[in-house]
Order: C-alpha cells, then structure tokens, then sequence
C-alpha cells in the first residue's frame, strides 16, 4: 500500500508516518519545507501542481490529510480573531484540504480500493459547543461537511472517504497535558485507515473506532 500523508514533519502527521511505514505500507510524506520529505504547501496552487506532476502516472492508495494549524487559541473575543487569522486557518484546513484531494485524484483513481483519510476533530462537533477557539471549530466542522460531501461524490468513483477525531494528543497543537500520546493517536488512525471502505464511507470517528456525532 502507498499513502501519502501531507503535514508529515511533526505531531500527528509524522507519527502516523512512522506507523504506516511500520506496518509496511510505502508512505510519501509532504511538508512544506523538510529535507526528508516531497515539498508541498497546501495553500499554494503551484506548489500543489508541482507536486502533482511529480507524482504524475503513480497511483497512490491513501491520501491522509493532516497538515493544519491551530492559530486562535487564547484569542479573546472582544479583541481578538482578526480577519488574516480566519483567512489563513481556513486556507490550511480546509481549502488546503479541497485542493490536495483535487490534486491527487488522479493518482488515487489509479488504485484498486484508494482511501482518503481526513483529520478533523471533536471541536467539529455542533453537539459541542463550550465557547473559544472559533476559527479552529468553525475550520474543523467545515472540513467534516467537505469531506463528508466529498465522500457522497467519490463512492461512485471507488473512493472512499473518512473524517476522524485524532484524540486530544501531546503535540505542540495539543499540549502537554493532553490525554494521549502521538503514537497511541497514530496507531488508531492506522486502524480507522485500514477498516475503511466504500461501506463506511463518510465516517465521522474517533481515532479508537468510536461513531463521533456531528
């Protein structure tokens, strides 16, 4: 199996690298800059071209998006979120998302049973809802609704899509006091990955197989 994993130098992204390769499958990571892995910014049509024509005629089984960032924490209401911070969340999670998906449906097409994975999170969730951080959330639940959409369109083409809740992890995003470790997070995800199918297509689950509500 050959998946490629975008945000692949650090946190989630890196350690579900690390467990995939583990597992055997020929893994592709993409950060924006990092020796060790294919250069590629989400945000940036050209670079997304780039990487596209670089994987042209390749087939890819696995698409994992994980790059995002998390730009509004601590944000105060009354003063804070300026409009850039909305534009370059969005930009990331979930436009980075859309075009990362469109760039490589092509080598995805080429797989007998291509999956793609999409981390978004419990803060998604419209059943909770306890204040703050309005730009991740609302970034989160806009890329739960793409990828369930993108799901809908895809199952006819043999694509099938999930939308997972990594866990609170202990990443720089996450913090230190969060509850579990990148490997643990990786290693569900590895499990949710393989599980999916045109079945279960448009999943919203936690990194532990649980049904997360919406």
């Amino acid at each position: 199996m050959r998946i490629l994993i975008t945000g692949a130098n650090r946190g989630i992204g890196a350690a579900l690298s690390n467990e995939c390769a583990r597992r055997g499958a020929e893994v592709l990571g993409t950060a924006r800059s990092h020796p060790d892995l294919l250069p590629l910014d989400v945000t940036d049509p050209v670079s997304l071209k780039a990487l596209a024509d670089r994987l042209d005629r390749e087939t890819i089984d696995g698409l994992v998006c994980s790059a995002g960032v998390y730009l509004d924490k601590g944000q105060g209401l009354e003063q804070g979120y300026p409009p850039e911070m909305w534009a370059d969340s969005f930009a990331v999670n979930v436009t980075g998302v859309f075009l990362t998906v469109q760039a490589l449906l092509p080598c995805l097409a080429r797989a007998t049973a291509p999956k793609i994975g999409i981390i978004s999170s419990q803060m998604a969730s419209q059943t909770r809802a306890p204040g703050g951080s309005y730009i991740y959330r609302a970034s989160k639940a806009a890329v739960l609704n793409l990828g369930r959409n993108l799901a809908s369109d895809l199952k006819g083409r043999g694509v099938a899509v999930g939308i997972y809740h990594p866990g609170w992890v202990q990443t720089d995003m996450g913090g230190a006091a969060a509850s579990i470790t990148p490997e643990a997070a990786a290693q569900g995800l590895a499990d949710r990955l393989d599980a999916l199918s045109l079945a279960t297509t448009g999943c919203f689950e936690t990194w532990d197989g649980k049904p997360h509500p919406y």
